[in-house]
Formats: C-alpha cells, sequence, structure tokens
C-alpha cells in the first residue's frame, strides 16, 4: 500500500491531546500539532469516518509551539502536552471539556471557571516501574536517544526506575522527571542504591507519594500523615490520593465556601461522600453538618477514612460499591451528596438513582469529561441544574481534566 503523505490546517485539539484536521471532509488526528499549523502528515490508519495520522514537518509553526523541558518527551508515555505553552494548554483543555457537554450531553454548559496550577514539580504522587536488568539496546523503539534514556553510572546493573513508553509496553528509565515533587526529583536523580529500599520485592509497578518533606512508597513506609491545608490526614501509599496537594487544596477551598454558603436550615441533614477513599472532602465538609455518611470499596482506605475522621462521633462507613449503596433509599437522608467517582463515572443504576431521589446539592469530583458529561444528561433529566462548572488544571503537560460540576434541585 503505497504512503499516503498529506499537508493539513490544525483546527483544535482532541480529547488525548491529539491536534485534528480535516481532510477530504474526515477528521485526521496528528499526535504533536498545534490549533493554527500547516503541518506535512502521514496517514497511518484510515477508519470510516476518521483517520490516524504521524506528524512528519510542521511547515508553518504556531507561536504557542515551544521547546520541551524534558528530554524523553515523545518517548515517555507521561506527558503529551509540553510542546504547547502552559497558556494555550488551559485554553485547549477548556475547549475540550466545552465540548463534552455539547457533542456528548447535549448541553450548554456554564461557563467554566479554570484554575491553573504549577506547570512543573506539581505531582506528589506517582507510579513508576522496577527495571532490574538492563538488557539489549534494541529493547528501545528511540535507539538515537538512547544516550537520553541510559542511567547514569551503568549501562547494565539494576535497579532502576522508569515509565511506560509512549504507546508501546516496553518501559523507559527515567533519571528525572521535571513534573515530580521535588521530592521525587532528589529521588530519581539520587543514590540508585538508597532507592532500592523504596521498590516492593514483590512487585515491578509502585507508587511513590512527596509533600512536604514525607516519601511514602509501597516498599518503604507505605503509610504516613501529610498535610492538608489545616489538617493532617493519613494515607497509604498502597490506595489512591490525588496527586497534585495545591489543586486539591483549592478544590477543598472551593467545595467549603459552596457550603458555607448554604443555609443552616438547607445543612440540615448529614452529607454523604461516596467513592470516598481515604475520607478527604468528608475531614472538611462534615463538620458543616449533623453527620457524614462515607462509602468505599477498598476496605484499606475506608479504615484510613476512619482514622481521619475520628473526631466527627456521627460518621458512618459503609464499605462497599457506592452502586450497592445506592439500593436503599435515599429520598430526603441528605443535605448533599459528594461523588468522586473513577473515570468510568457513576454507574447507570446510580446516576438514575441520583436523578430521581437525590438531595438539594450534588457535587460532582470528575476526571473524564466525557463520563461527566454524559451523566449530567441523567442529572439533569432528574430535576437538577447544573449552576456552576469549574476546571482544575491536576495535570499540566498532560490533556487530564479534573473538574467539579455543582448541581442544584
Amino acid at each position: 500500500m503505497a504512503e499516503t503523505i498529506k499537508k493539513a490546517s490544525i483546527e483544535g485539539i482532541a480529547a488525548g491531546g491529539a491536534g485534528f484536521a480535516r481532510i477530504g471532509g474526515k477528521t485526521v488526528f496528528i499526535e504533536g500539532s498545534i490549533p493554527g499549523e500547516t503541518v506535512i502528515c502521514r496517514i497511518a490508519e484510515e477508519h470510516p469516518s476518521w483517520s490516524l495520522a504521524e506528524l512528519l514537518e510542521v511547515e508553518e509553526a504556531s507561536a504557542d509551539r515551544v521547546q520541551p523541558t524534558c528530554s524523553l518527551f515523545g518517548i515517555c508515555g507521561g506527558c503529551n502536552l509540553q510542546h504547547l505553552s502552559y497558556p494555550a494548554q488551559l485554553a485547549a483543555k477548556k475547549a475540550i471539556f466545552i465540548d463534552a457537554f455539547v457533542r456528548i450531553g447535549g448541553i450548554e454548559p456554564p461557563e467554566p471557571l479554570v484554575f491553573p496550577s504549577k506547570p512543573w514539580e506539581y505531582r506528589n504522587r506517582m507510579q513508576f516501574h522496577c527495571i532490574k536488568q538492563f538488557h539489549c539496546i534494541k529493547q528501545f523503539h528511540c535507539i538515537k536517544q538512547f544516550h537520553v534514556i541510559r542511567p547514569s553510572g551503568s549501562n547494565e546493573s539494576g535497579p532502576f526506575w522508569g515509565m511506560k513508553m509512549r504507546k508501546s509496553a516496553g518501559i523507559v528509565p527515567v533519571p528525572d522527571c521535571p513534573i515530580a515533587d521535588p521530592g521525587i526529583r532528589d529521588l530519581l536523580q539520587g543514590d540508585k542504591k538508597k532507592t532500592l529500599d523504596l521498590i516492593p520485592a514483590d512487585k515491578d509497578r509502585f507508587t511513590v507519594f512527596s509533600h512536604g518533606g514525607l516519601i511514602l512508597s509501597e516498599g518503604g513506609n507505605t503509610r504516613g500523615k501529610t498535610q492538608i491545608i489545616n489538617k493532617k490526614l493519613t494515607m497509604d501509599a498502597c490506595v489512591f490520593f490525588q496527586s497534585n496537594v495545591m489543586m486539591l487544596e483549592k478544590l477543598i477551598g472551593d467545595l467549603l465556601e459552596i457550603v458555607a454558603n448554604m443555609r443552616d436550615s438547607d445543612r440540615s441533614l448529614p452529607m454523604a461522600d461516596l467513592y470516598c477513599g481515604v475520607g478527604t472532602f468528608a475531614a472538611f465538609l462534615g463538620q458543616l453538618f449533623p453527620g457524614a455518611d462515607l462509602v468505599e470499596e477498598n476496605k484499606t482506605a475506608l479504615g484510613l477514612a476512619r482514622e481521619n475522621l475520628a473526631q466527627l462521633e456521627t460518621t458512618a462507613f459503609y464499605a462497599q460499591r457506592s452502586d450497592n449503596w445506592a439500593k436503599n433509599s435515599i429520598a430526603q437522608r441528605y443535605s448533599l451528596i459528594i461523588v468522586d467517582p473513577p473515570r468510568q463515572g457513576l454507574s447507570r443504576s446510580l446516576s438514575f438513582r441520583l436523578a430521581s431521589e437525590g438531595p438539594p446539592l450534588l457535587l460532582y469530583v470528575s476526571c473524564d469529561p466525557a463520563t461527566l458529561a454524559r451523566d449530567s444528561r441523567t442529572l439533569l433529566a432528574g430535576g437538577y441544574r447544573l449552576v456552576k462548572l469549574c476546571f482544575y488544571d491536576f495535570y499540566p503537560q498532560t490533556s487530564h481534566i479534573e473538574s467539579l460540576a455543582l448541581f442544584e434541585k
């Protein structure tokens, strides 16, 4: 099959971070391209209504194109927007956010408020792979850049920390990471023998958390207390915790302001925190209600939530899926429910239950605009109004979008 080389004018950035153009009436996605650019590309995959193309040349560059900070950009799979200036990243992600509501939800959403992060050294929680032994250089797809990814001090022995390669199951060793918290950067750049103690013996993939001098790892000290605003929360490297503490504190502050603006009579019933994790949101909001119910299927996380909310005597904990909890009637039981589901969003049964029986105020923290837009359509059909949208840039240099939607009945 002959190669298909095309010239394209990039119109925008799609969910996932690739630029897109229209060629012959078909949408073509081109990774590494930026809106406003003219590029030369090679069609790599043809589908009935869209195509994937490889960027060959930027013929006319955008003023928003910048030199990536990390020498592993394009090799490591962690970041995909480092070639785009930070203000342009925010604009592109805001457009993706709004498009999801219009295209998937059939909703004209309120104008999202956008809250930027530090662009670099923001990430407190990261997952790494252990490279215990280097083999042949041919295992790496990017042989020209091997001098970049070869760990200092040795080209054969390990262990070393690595991350998944872009579009590959391979692992690339990471001698530094400019988006990582300074504590994690120090570990990456430091004594490799010292970092051995942080790698679990029975895992090739492990999590590291660093904040305010605290270092937790699945192979070292797994549990500790970290300061979030004015509280010390107990967490464990083995369970989920937000990866950008600065933005988490901004989100919590906004949640507290929303609740503080409720009338006392509107806070007369307990709150519920679904997918509560270690109880972070309820630890701050629960004291403003007569009680709090926390639901979490991960029993380790729920145990930590019990510790973090020990001062609230009227707290109840449910070690189950939020879907199962919703089988019991929730009508007129709560003043507020906050949900923070995984990327899959709410289950169909839970979204319909909340739509029909949910409280006057529902706060939805989302890590995926597509599922938030889908669930919003159900909630609006059940009588809610979408009164506020916020986009928090938890993950600069990537196309990931974290947001808050406020629904009122």
